[in-house]
């Protein structure tokens, strides 16, 4: 039996996201991830919690280090309020560039900043359930001080989710250590990648932590390619090549070409993005390739394909809502069959 998640366009705004939302929970999703790209991540959530009544929501992810964990407490607190207990956090890293040149913040050594940053959280929510006094010290981030009156004091559902989006061995194991979960990115969820490398990875962090991982909620977010009809799921395929083709660009996202042979097909992609060859991207990423990367099926048929690549290796996925909403009841249709499987 699987949960799931639904995705949210990373275009979609606040005038949209709470439509959204009430459409992911009428189609029987069990959560609904929100972005943190072109618009604020928290304030997508608090519109979708808004609107809903039994939804979990999500950032998926929430971009860190440009907020202070004190910001992101205070409103992931809120949230949690305010919906009874069904606000998530997800957390990332981004990249270097975009965290040095887009956002202007700090990029020392992300690895042990997620770290200070998850923990730090932690200690935060601490203080606001308990009253106890406030101490976080670490090498990125410290917090010594917080006077009563700006403690927003106990709620009902204190223990706030923290996952946080990891690709590299090192963020993999730190995640396992301290996380309440991890959320795939499209390049590391292939079946084998998960088993081979994810999984591993996630219990030397249990081990160093001497935690079980048994309540670990791990989200896999795969491409996917489905639709009512063939013509329609051939369509999402070709969609799916080109955004592989894009995020294979990106070296922070190679292991999973090298698992599979492929490495070289990354410096091709590198190569193409510097030369302006854009349009050409996509004939890189061939079927063979897809078919590993991609669960391609009808509505009909999506829930087996998605129970013989992931039951084994996790019980939450993200599914794809459909573009036309006349298709929405077909969809809901499949989105039992998964949660029943």
């Amino acid at each position: 039996m699987f949960e799931v998640f639904a995705a949210t366009p990373e275009d979609m705004g606040p005038g949209e996201i709470g439509a959204h939302a009430a459409r992911a929970e009428a189609m029987g999703f069990d959560g609904l991830q929100v972005p943190d790209a072109i618009h604020d991540g928290l304030l997508l959530a608090a519109l979708a919690l808004d609107s809903t009544s039994k939804l979990l929501v999500g950032t998926g992810v929430l971009v860190a280090f440009p907020r202070s964990p004190m910001t992101v407490a205070i409103a992931s607190w809120d949230l949690q309020q305010m919906s009874g207990g069904r606000f998530e956090l997800g957390l990332g890293t981004q990249i270097k560039q975009n965290i040095e040149q887009r956002y202007s913040a700090r990029w020392e050594r992300p690895v042990a900043q997620l770290r200070e940053y998850v923990q730090s959280l932690k200690a935060i929510f601490q203080s606001f359930q308990t009253g106890e006094k406030l101490y976080f010290e670490g090498e990125h981030y410290q917090f010594t001080r917080l006077q009563p009156f700006f403690n927003p004091g106990p709620i009902e559902h204190p223990d706030i989710p923290i996952l946080c989006g990891a690709v590299g061995p090192d963020m993999t194991r730190m995640v396992g250590r301290i996380a309440d979960g991890m959320i795939t990115h499209p390049t590391n969820t292939p079946p084998a990648y998960i088993r081979d490398v994810c999984l591993p990875r996630l219990q030397q962090g249990f081990d160093k932590a001497q935690r079980s991982g048994e309540d670990f909620r791990l989200l896999l977010g795969p491409l996917t390619a489905t639709g009512a009809d063939e013509a329609t799921v051939a369509k999402e395929w070709e969609k799916q090549r080109q955004l592989l083709g894009f995020l294979y660009s990106t070296p922070a996202y190679w292991p999973s070409l090298e698992l599979f042979g492929w490495q070289e097909k990354g410096q091709q992609l590198l190569d193409m993005t510097r030369s302006g060859a854009w349009e050409e991207m996509p004939k890189i990423v061939t079927d063979e390739m897809l078919e590993k990367f991609v669960p391609r099926g009808t509505y009909e048929h999506i829930a087996s394909v998605y129970k013989e690549r992931f039951a084994s290796l996790s019980r939450r996925v993200t599914f794809p809502m459909p573009q036309d909403p006349s298709q929405d009841a077909e969809a809901a249709r499949a989105i039992a069959q998964l949660k029943a499987a």
